[in-house]
């Protein structure tokens, strides 16, 4: 049977889905697109708009392309409103990262033309990057993917694929992985300018200067619950991997405590869950998450968003492009030496089987990815780019076989955690049990077991009461409920936000109104 996993806060997912909604009349007014074609057309200095196509929505960012009539194309792109909190410093973020990747390795990357804050932007939408448009045929999802499943259905890996257009393909995977694992920073976090930044000269290397911004931070502020002021803060780095482990740790339970609707199912579903991350920030706290000789600098540039659908092919699926770079920062070099999740395409947490399952269907694909990455590596080591001491393959077969993959694995995703605590990590580090979760209780503090009941009553009520919750309001003030267990300071009390269903769109608004 599969494993319960907790997901993200529904009610949080639809507010932004409505806060995009809600500019839809703007983004695909085609008076618009003229303002928007003057104004890249600017920045790309010379050339004259032949084909303006309709804006395409991702993840975290919508986009325009325009071809110019050179047959070029160049696209700007904005972020979507719902997770405007953090636009500034993704876009710092990714800008930084962009630039380093292509000064230091040879990594295909799409070139910014320019960037800039809202007041700049055309139509003030918020943040922009203009850059140029790659020609491709596709994306290497397109390739692996099994073709008899839409790609909205999880589409796992193509069962037909050869096991030599694997190995063509994730050898040139391999040399991007090698790449990244060369670029290495003395702390861990996000990449930036010291001394600010400037669209017309070049400013040199970016230094690690602010938080790590990762994919589980931006999950957990915009459809978690957990305000951003809670979260590491800019400019927080860190200097050891289990310092950061630590912040990893307090993150899960974060999740727990903020968020509201999904975060539990019944009374001994969240004790299951508070036990879960108590004893994973024990271990961070007794440095047991991170090995001695891999603890310490260097750390290694890591991408959490480095997969099949971000890597663009040609018609012979050759990759001429990877992008969406903006969680990419320095981080442990645990991460480096996890092999990738996306082999069979299908995230551990979301496969139906469950992790067993998942993990025997991942193990021979992994063999074949590890025969590439050592035929990569051999072909660097002969051209002088690679000593045998940076290998990656080994680190990676290691990893794989202690169950170190999971570890690290479950450190970054608040949301796959729970299953994954007790399916991979709980017995290796705390032996095996003989009752249920509960036997786990007498390994915590006796501070962290009295607070558990507290704040099991409070999920509960807040299950019930189904609400959303702006932490942002400044007319409310007071402290924070004591069973947050002092995971922050100087925290302001929430206004909650009830009667969702309709208003959802109406609050949706008021947020666009207030943002930057």
């Amino acid at each position: 049977m599969a494993p319960s996993y907790e997901y993200h806060d529904d009610d949080a997912w639809d507010r932004c889905e409505a806060m995009f909604e809600a500019i839809l009349d703007r983004v695909h007014n085609e008076d618009f697109y003229y303002e928007i074609a003057r104004f890249v057309t600017k920045h790309r200095k010379g050339g004259s708009p032949k084909t303006f196509f309709p804006p395409r929505k991702g993840g975290f960012n919508y986009y325009y392309r325009i071809q110019y009539s050179d047959g070029k194309s160049v696209i700007i792109r904005f972020p979507l409103p719902g997770f405007y909190r953090i636009a500034e410093e993704k876009l710092h973020a990714e800008v930084a990262v962009m630039r380093y990747i292509k000064e230091h390795t040879t990594i295909p990357v799409p070139f910014i033309l320019h960037y800039g804050l809202t007041d700049e932007s055309p139509g003030k939408l918020g943040p922009f990057t203009i850059m140029e448009y790659i020609e491709n045929s596709g994306d290497l999802l397109d390739v692996l993917h099994s073709p008899d499943r839409p790609l909205t259905e999880g589409a796992p890996l193509n069962p037909e694929i050869s096991e030599e257009k694997l190995e063509y393909l994730y050898g040139q995977i391999a040399d991007i992985m090698i790449q990244l694992s060369l670029c290495e920073f003395p702390r861990i976090g996000s990449l930036g300018y010291k001394d600010g930044e400037d669209n017309d000269s070049d400013p040199g290397d970016p230094d690690v200067i602010c938080r790590p911004l990762s994919f589980n931070i931006t999950q957990l502020g915009e459809v978690g619950g957990v305000p951003y002021f809670d979260l590491p803060a800019t400019p927080q780095t860190f200097s050891s991997s289990s310092e950061y482990c630590s912040a990893l740790a307090d993150m899960h339970l974060q999740q727990l405590s903020f968020q509201r609707n999904q975060a539990v199912e019944s009374a001994d579903d969240c004790r299951k869950k508070y036990i879960a991350r108590q004893l994973f920030r024990k271990l961070a706290a007794e440095r047991r998450l991170t090995s001695p000789e891999t603890g310490g600098e260097p750390f290694k540039l890591w991408c959490d968003d480095l997969r099949p659908a971000n890597i663009l092919v040609d018609e012979n699926h050759r990759i001429v492009g990877v992008i969406d770079w903006e969680f990419t920062y320095a981080a442990p070099i645990e991460f480096t030496y996890s092999p990738p999740w996306w082999l069979l395409l299908v995230m551990p947490e979301e496969w139906n089987e469950g992790l067993d399952d998942w993990a025997a269907h991942y193990a021979p694909q992994l063999e074949i990815f590890l025969r590439a990455m050592e035929a990569k590596e051999r072909e660097f080591i002969a051209k002088g780019r690679l000593q045998e001491s940076q290998v990656l393959s080994s680190r990676m077969r290691r990893s794989w076989e202690t169950g170190d993959f999971w570890v690290a694995y479950a450190a970054r995703k608040s949301w796959a955690f729970d299953g994954i605590f007790w399916t991979s990590i709980d017995e290796r580090f705390f032996g095996k049990r003989e009752g249920d979760f509960m036997e786990r209780l007498s390994l915590l503090s006796p501070e962290q077991a009295a607070g558990m009941e507290a704040i099991v009553e409070r999920k509960l009520r807040e299950k019930e009461e189904c609400t959303l919750i702006d932490w942002y309001d400044e007319s409310t003030k007071s402290q924070l409920p004591p069973d947050i267990l002092s995971m922050g300071s100087g925290m302001s009390a929430p206004m909650v936000l009830d009667g969702l269903g309709e208003r959802v769109k109406d609050l949706a608004l008021e947020e666009i109104t207030a943002s930057p």
